[in-house]
């Protein structure tokens, strides 16, 4: 069961992997006799002959330093998307499945540790023998149990039962700490149970070919387990219209964004009146789980649409709808008809992917989403030294300190608002690498061979050891990231800036290159995340983590004012090639395009603290750019990449954050350190006009 995402703010798309490119390690061969072989030369910390210098990097940065890389690395096969980002997640995968391969065939392992249990469901997924035999076999039981429903009462305690063993059905429930109490731990019931990206796609006209491809899709997965054909498509109909009903009744990605669309506490009973067919007392039993005062049932209009469906909607339309979300929930972990008809909708027509990702990257992404914190405790050991995280820590004290004088110089706020702002910044708790004390996984066993079995035992652990939180002081040390994940990522909540270990190597961090290359990479990440505190979501938490207005209605006016004209600028922009009706939602990125500013500022500031430090590396030049020039030539590479035309849509309704080649660009253009580093002129793409250029922190 995945928990109720609250607006935990990441740097990138947050994927179950993200992946890139590595290589595994050769295998040992005989010693052969010695050789004098010229050694080869380091490999520069940006190189240079990367950049197309036959483009002026005033009209397209973008195109200027990563056209060149895109064009020589297209989009693998077996992906949607290609770039920075991909490529390190790419070291992280295939250095976890060294990891797990050696944990698979390791014998001598006690039987206790997070390593033999890493081995056992690795290996459990690498048995695609025995997967096979076993077809739809594992499910069986709940199909059965489904078939059995006999109106709405047994629906709801169906879901009650479902929820229980960490699958969460039609809703999502887990922990989170109360927004006006933010030191404690309190339950959130959140919207849920639809299959398609966002509301938009059941109705909008655009996607009427996506539309008859998942209910294709839904009557395959029901022909799968012997529903005649014709059946099977009056059954994918009768899927769909329920899911449009919820669909009617749940808030669009920008409405989701707002917290006061995200927290509606209410005590059991009032839960009840708003779900009079679902005894919210049964569930909470059943979860195991004691409510005090009460939850936060967090979009009453969606449950009070629920429970409509739960009094009026036919037993055998519901049983169609946990039928195939039983089928498709579990589709990677049953045999190849199974996973191939899953991936040819979800991979191939709904994000253009031509081809499925070899098995062992499909299971260890499925270990990573069961047991992550424990792989991440082996790959910590293997690849993150604590020279890393020093450096890391010392960035990350000198991006906040810049990130305070910027606060302590604004010309737009007033003293007392500013106060309020200082003193949120000084409760910020940066975390880096990895957690400081590590999960306890000693509840959790794997049986050999039990692949499905495994990752159920593993949802319900997990549903188990969140919920366990609830009505507990809230730790602000947790983590919500794995350390294998190429990533970043700001929680309002608990007013944390999480770094995990995969993000901290090249090209965001090099240990051995000069600081602009640092400051212009994992600087800005770490400025990104800070500005995440005071961007449009983060400055309505105070610094405990509640959700408390503390400007003052001026400084909150001037403070949209820009943030608007940030809209503005994103809403212009129409990223897919050949489609000028697609715009950028600026509203729905507005958090991310907020962050990349305010980081990219922020970052920039404290390279020149650096420098003032070091006078002597100033005004050096390497490789022919200067300080400046090779910060933002960093910021850009970190944002190369490809993407094919349907994922990009997709990302384009749903993703809150902006398309990387956009992300290249648009907070450069707003900076007139940009301009003077490159010698751009008024007129420029890359320049502004001043009264369009926008400064918020």
């Amino acid at each position: 069961m995945h928990a109720p995402k609250l607006i935990t703010l990441s740097l990138a798309v947050t994927l179950a992997l993200s992946a890139c490119k590595g290589e595994d390690k050769p295998a040992a061969t005989a010693a052969a006799p010695a050789q004098t072989q010229p050694a080869a030369p380091a490999k520069p910390a940006f190189d240079v002959s990367e950049l197309d210098t036959t483009l002026n990097a005033c009209d397209d940065f973008n195109s200027f330093v990563n056209a060149k890389w895109v064009k020589a690395n297209p989009i693998p096969e077996d992906r949607s998307g290609w770039g920075a980002f991909d490529a390190l997640g790419e070291t992280s995968l295939n250095t976890q499945h060294e990891i797990l391969e050696a944990a698979a065939k390791k014998t001598d392992a006690d039987a206790a540790s997070v390593e033999h249990k890493l081995g056992v469901l690795y290996a459990a997924g690498m048995d695609e023998a025995g997967i096979e035999k076993l077809g739809y076999t594992p499910i069986k039981p709940q199909l059965d149990a489904i078939a059995a429903l006999k109106d709405g009462k047994d629906v709801a305690r169906y879901i009650t039962q479902r929820h229980a063993e960490g699958d969460s059905e039609v809703f999502e429930f887990g922990s989170g700490a109360d927004f006006h109490d933010a030191k404690m731990q309190i339950g959130y019931a959140f919207e849920g149970g639809l299959g398609l990206p966002t509301k938009d796609y059941y109705t909008d006209p655009q996607y009427a070919q996506i539309r008859d491809a998942y209910l294709a899709y839904i009557a395959k997965t029901f022909e799968l387990t012997g529903t005649p054909a014709d059946a099977a498509k009056a059954q994918a109909q009768q899927v769909f219209d329920l899911e449009k009903t919820l669909a009617a009744a749940s808030l669009s990605r920008v409405e989701a964004r707002d917290p006061q669309n995200q927290y509606h506490f209410v005590s059991v009973a009032q839960a009840d009146q708003v779900m009079p067919h679902f005894s919210w007392d049964d569930y909470f039993k059943a979860q195991g789980v004691s409510i005090d005062k009460g939850f936060s049932l967090s979009q009453p209009k969606f449950f009070a649409a629920l429970d409509k469906q739960l009094a009026s909607a036919p037993i055998a339309q519901w049983q169609a709808y946990l039928r195939f979300h039983a089928i498709d929930g579990a589709a990677s972990a049953l045999s190849k008809p199974f996973a191939d008809a899953s991936f040819d909708f979800w991979g191939k027509t709904l994000s253009g992917q031509p081809q499925q990702k070899p098995r062992w990257k499909r299971v260890v992404g499925a270990v990573n989403r069961a047991i992550g914190e424990g792989l991440g405790q082996l790959y910590v050991a293997k690849v993150f030294t604590p020279e890393a995280k020093a450096r890391a820590t010392e960035l990350v004290d000198n991006v906040r300190a810049a990130l305070k004088t910027r606060i302590e110089h604004l010309d737009w706020m007033s003293d007392e608002t500013k106060a309020k702002a200082l003193a949120k910044w000084e409760t910020f708790l940066p975390k880096i690498g990895y957690p400081e004390t590590w999960r306890d996984w000693s509840g959790l066993q794997f049986s050999a061979g039990d692949y499905f079995g495994n990752l159920q035992a593993a949802a319900k652990f997990n549903h188990q050891y969140d919920l366990a939180k609830i009505g507990k002081p809230t730790d602000r040390k947790d983590w919500g990231m794995t350390p294998q994940t190429v990533n970043a990522y700001y929680n309002p909540t608990d007013n944390t800036i999480n770094f995990p270990a995969a993000i901290l190597q090249p090209p965001f961090f090099d240990a051995k290159a000069d600081d602009a290359i640092n400051y212009g990479g994992i600087g800005a990440v770490i400025g990104h995340e800070a500005s995440h505190g005071f961007d449009d979501e983060g400055s309505q938490f105070d610094g405990e983590g509640n959700n408390k207005n503390w400007w003052s209605e001026e400084d909150r006016r001037k403070f949209e004012a820009r943030t608007g004209k940030l809209v503005e600028q994103f809403d212009a922009y129409t990223p897919i090639k050949g489609k000028p009706d697609l715009h950028v939602n600026g509203k729905l990125t507005l958090g991310e395009n907020i962050a990349d500013l305010g980081g990219l500022n922020v970052a920039y500031d404290a390279l020149q603290t650096a420098l003032k430090q070091h006078p002597e590396e100033a005004g050096k030049k390497i490789d022919g750019y200067t300080p400046d020039q090779r910060f933002f030539l960093n910021w850009a590479r970190v944002w190369r990449g490809d993407i094919r035309e349907q994922q990009a849509i997709v990302y384009l309704n749903a993703d809150p954050h902006a398309p990387i080649a956009l992300r290249a660009i648009a907070a450069p253009s707003n900076m007139p350190q940009f301009a003077s580093a490159f010698s751009c002129k008024a007129g420029d793409a890359m320049v502004r006009p001043e009264d369009k250029r926008v400064v918020i922190w």
